[in-house]
């Protein structure tokens, strides 16, 4: 039985939908394997700047509980005052790690005041033997967006654009410059012919997550209005990427655990 996952905010939905389509139906949701909390805690740092850094991040990916692949979240800084943040994920584990799923995106933008624009966008999905291309252009003096390549006709269709719109991997960045404990969050998603309004809901308490030897106590941001699914991430000041990010519903989950990360 194939099985696929709704949506993600974090455009985790345009590459995870490729690997959730192969994978093999389980009964229930299983919590990924960790280890004991470590006894050093890593204090939350003070942050005197939200000014983008570039950075890379590693993930270990799991799926109902089970090792899937590795993941990397990159954000790296151009010329002309531009920025390109990546997201790929290799499913190197069990019957997908055998099919050589490869999953890629990225989004080009510049920075418009406090607004994090995007300009354009590509995704690359390689399935076994099959292989999607998807392009996008926002067009700011036009006020449009548009999409060509793999994807549905109805999604080829120009979307308007508004001011502050961001594509996924965007909101991924604007979540960790705006998350503060106890506050809600709204951006407006456009992402591969699709417009959406998202609310995101930081948690007044936070929550001990483990990376590396580290135990920091991490902000739980939860997207709300999402149906039957739920999304989570787990972020923390002065930390360039989440910490944690996981997506559970009636199918299973997905779960992103940072390994270690560097910043350039």
């Amino acid at each position: 039985m194939k099985r696929r996952f709704r949506p993600l905010p974090l455009v985790l939905s345009a590459l995870l939908a490729g690997v959730c389509a192969l994978a093999p139906a389980v009964a229930q949701v299983a919590a990924p394997a960790t280890t004991a909390t470590p006894a050093t805690t890593a204090p939350a740092p003070v942050v005197e700047s939200h000014a983008l850094v570039p950075f890379l991040a590693t993930y270990a990916v799991f799926r109902d509980g089970k090792p899937l692949g590795d993941a990397t979240l990159q954000l790296v800084a151009l010329d002309n005052a531009r920025w390109r943040v990546d997201l790929r994920i290799d499913a190197t584990h069990g019957l997908i790690g055998i099919a050589g799923v490869n999953l890629q995106q990225s989004t080009l933008f510049d920075v418009a005041g406090t607004q994090y624009r995007p300009l354009t966008q590509s995704s690359v999905r390689k399935v076994v033997f099959s292989k999607k291309v998807i392009t996008g252009v926002y067009d700011w003096s036009a006020q449009a967006a548009h999409w060509t390549g793999d994807l549905k006709k109805t999604r080829r269709t120009a979307v308007a654009l508004q001011p502050g719109d961001m594509s996924g991997l965007l909101i991924n960045l604007a979540v960790l410059r705006d998350a503060v404990p106890g506050t809600t969050l709204h951006y407006r998603f456009v992402d591969e012919g699709r417009a959406r309004d998202q609310q995101y809901v930081v948690a007044a308490q936070r929550e001990s997550q483990a990376v590396d030897e580290l135990s920091y106590n991490a902000m739980r941001v939860d997207r709300v209005r999402a149906g039957g699914e739920a999304t989570t991430l787990w972020v923390v000041e002065g930390v360039p990427s989440p910490i944690r990010i996981l997506q559970q519903d009636d199918d299973g989950a997905i779960d992103l655990r940072l390994v270690d990360y560097k910043e350039s």
